[in-house]
C-alpha cells in the first residue's frame, strides 16, 4: 500500500487537531490489545503525548518468574542425580515426569504472561514485547526449558525500550537463543552458522544485504558460547572460541559476538529493518516502500537506536494515524482473546484448558512459533477452521463455567483467583442490562460503539437494532437479545479487525 503522505511527512508527529476520538480508539488497538470507552476518554483527556508516555513507559512492569518455573529449577538437581542413578526403565519414567513437569511450567508461564498483559496499564508493553519475541524467535518446542524460555522473555522486556544493540547483544547470550540456533554445536574448528545468518537476515539486516562470506566469517566470532539444558547461565568457553581476525562487511579485525553486532548496526540496512518489521506487524499486511523505512531508520539512527525513541515516533506519527491504515488490520488470536477479555470487562480464567487451547486452535500458541521466522500473521490467521474457533470462543464468554467437571487442581486454582480479587471468568447476565434499558437502535449504537467503532458501517446497527426489537418486549427477554447481539457483533468480521 502506497500511503498519500510523502516520505518526508510521514514521520512527523500527528497535530493537535487531529488528536480525537477515532484517533485514540485507533492508537489503542493497534498498540494494545482494544479500546474500551473509559481508555478512551482519558486518552483524548491526555493528549497524544502523555499518552504515548503511558503506554511505553520508562521503567515496564516485568513479569514474575512464574511458581511452576520456580519449583522446576529448585529439583534440577534432585532431578540429575534420580536419573544418573536411575536403571534404563526408570529412566524413562523419569523423563517423562520431567516432560509433564516442563509441561506444567510453560503452561504457567502462557497463563501468567496472560493475566499480565489483559492489566490495561500493561497491554501496550506486553504486545511490544510479543512483537520483538516474533522478531528474536525461539520456540519451546526446540529450546526445551521453561526456565530458558521464561529468561528469553525475560531479557526481551528488560531490554525492549532502550538500546537496541545492547537488546541483540543479550539475545545472543540467551540460552535459549544458543540453543534453538544450535550455537551450543559451533566450535572454533567447525562453526555452526545458523545463528549468524539468522542473525543478518531476522533480526537486522534483512535479505540480500550481506554475503555468506560474511555469515561465515561471522559464525567464527560466536564460537564458544554455550547454554545448559538445567542451567539458566550463559557460559563462554574461551578454548572453543576463534579469536583470530575476521572479515566481515569488507573490515577486518579480530571480530568477537559483539564486535559483530556492532559492526552490523553500522550498515545501511540496520536502521530501516526493525521499522520494516513494526509496521508489518502493527500497520499494514503490504510492506511501506522503501523510502519510507528509510526515512523512519534514519531517525531512528540519530537517536542512537532507542526502542522507545522508536515505538513513540511510530505510534505518534502522521502515517500510522493516516485513514488508508485504519480499521482494516487482522486481529491475532492473542489480541483477539485478550481485546474480548478486557471488552467484556471479565478476567482471564486461570484454566488453561479454557484459554490455551481456544488460542492453539485459532494458531497461536504462546512461546512456540512454528518456525524462525515466528507468526506470519496477516490473512494467515482467518481459515474455516480458525474462524470457527473465534466463534466458539467469543461464545464460550457468555457462559458459565461448569465448575463440577472441573478436575481438583482447576478448582483450587480458580479457588485462588478469587481469593486474589478475581471476580468474573465469563460474561454475567447483568453485564448489559444498561443496553437492554434503553430503545434498540440505542442499544446497538452504543453496541457499535464501544465495540467496533463510531463510523462503523450503519447496516451492521440497523442489523443488530433489528435483531434486539424481535420478540417481546419484557426485560428478561430484551437482556437475553442483548446478549446474543453482542455475541454476533463479537464474532462478526468487523470485530475481528482494527
Amino acid at each position: 500500500m502506497t500511503p498519500t503522505l510523502s516520505s518526508a511527512d510521514a514521520w512527523q508527529p500527528l497535530s493537535a487537531s487531529d488528536w480525537n476520538a477515532e484517533a485514540a480508539q485507533h492508537l489503542l488497538r493497534r498498540a494494545a490489545w482494544t479500546a474500551r470507552p473509559a481508555e478512551v476518554d482519558q486518552a483524548v483527556r491526555d493528549g497524544l503525548t502523555a499518552t504515548l508516555d503511558r503506554l511505553f513507559p520508562n521503567e515496564p512492569q516485568l513479569l514474575p518468574k512464574p511458581r511452576q518455573i520456580v519449583r522446576l529449577e529448585e529439583g534440577a538437581l534432585t532431578f540429575q542425580q534420580r536419573l544418573k542413578d536411575a536403571s534404563a526403565d526408570e529412566k524413562r519414567m523419569i523423563q517423562r515426569e520431567s516432560r509433564e513437569r516442563a509441561q506444567l511450567a510453560l503452561q504457567d508461564l502462557s497463563m501468567k504472561w496472560l493475566r499480565a498483559a489483559v492489566k490495561p496499564e500493561q497491554s501496550a508493553f506486553a504486545k511490544w514485547v510479543l512483537f520483538l519475541s516474533d522478531v528474536y524467535v525461539v520456540a519451546s518446542e526446540k529450546a526445551n526449558s521453561p526456565s530458558h524460555i521464561f529468561l528469553h522473555a525475560d531479557i526481551i522486556a528488560r531490554h525492549a525500550l532502550g538500546a537496541a544493540p545492547e537488546l541483540t547483544k543479550a539475545i545472543s547470550r540467551s540460552p535459549a537463543m544458543v540453543i534453538y540456533l544450535d550455537l551450543n554445536q559451533s566450535q572454533r574448528t567447525a562453526p555452526n552458522e545458523n545463528f549468524a545468518r539468522e542473525l543478518f537476515e531476522l533480526f537486522l539486516l534483512g535479505e540480500g544485504n550481506y554475503s555468506e562470506s560474511d555469515i561465515k566469517e561471522a559464525a567464527r566470532a560466536f564460537t564458544g558460547y554455550r547454554a545448559q539444558q538445567y542451567s539458566t547461565e550463559f557460559r563462554f568457553v574461551p578454548a572453543q572460541h576463534d579469536a583470530t581476525p575476521k572479515t566481515i562487511f569488507g573490515q577486518t579485525a579480530p571480530f568477537t559476538g559483539d564486535g559483530v553486532i556492532d559492526l552490523a548496526y553500522k550498515q545501511p540496512a540496520a536502521a530501516a529493518f526493525l521499522p520494516h518489521e513494526i509496521a508489518k506487524f502493527y500497520l499494514s499486511d503490504s510492506p511501506l516502500p522503501p523510502e519510507y523505512l528509510a526515512s523512519l531508520g534514519a531517525i531512528w539512527r540519530e537517536a542512537g537506536f532507542n526502542l522507545r525513541f522508536l515505538a513513540q515516533r511510530f505510534f505518534g506519527s502522521r502515517l500510522f494515524f493516516s485513514p488508508e491504515f485504519r480499521g482494516g488490520f487482522i486481529k491475532s488470536p492473542v489480541q483477539y482473546y485478550l481485546g474480548l477479555v478486557q471488552d467484556l470487562q471479565i478476567e482471564v480464567a486461570p484454566l488453561p484448558r479454557y484459554v490455551l487451547n481456544p488460542l492453539r486452535q485459532m494458531g497461536q500458541m504462546l512461546f512456540n512459533p512454528p518456525n524462525i521466522r515466528g507468526w506470519v500473521g496477516g490473512r494467515n490467521w482467518i481459515n474455516s477452521s480458525t474462524l470457527a474457533a473465534r466463534r466458539a470462543l467469543a461464545e464460550s464468554l457468555f457462559n458459565t463455567i461448569d465448575e463440577k467437571n472441573l478436575n481438583a487442581d482447576e478448582q483450587l486454582d480458580l479457588l485462588a483467583a478469587r481469593t486474589d480479587g478475581a471476580k468474573d471468568f465469563t460474561t454475567p447476565l447483568n453485564r448489559f442490562d444498561e443496553f437492554a434499558a434503553v430503545e434498540p437502535s440505542e442499544a446497538a449504537k452504543r453496541l457499535v460503539e464501544n465495540f467496533i467503532s463510531a463510523s462503523a458501517d450503519d447496516l451492521l446497527q440497523q442489523n443488530l437494532a433489528q435483531f434486539i426489537a424481535t420478540g417481546p418486549a419484557t426485560p428478561t427477554e430484551r437482556r437475553r437479545r442483548v446478549r446474543r447481539a453482542t455475541v454476533a457483533l463479537l464474532q462478526s468480521p468487523d470485530y475481528q479487525l482494527c
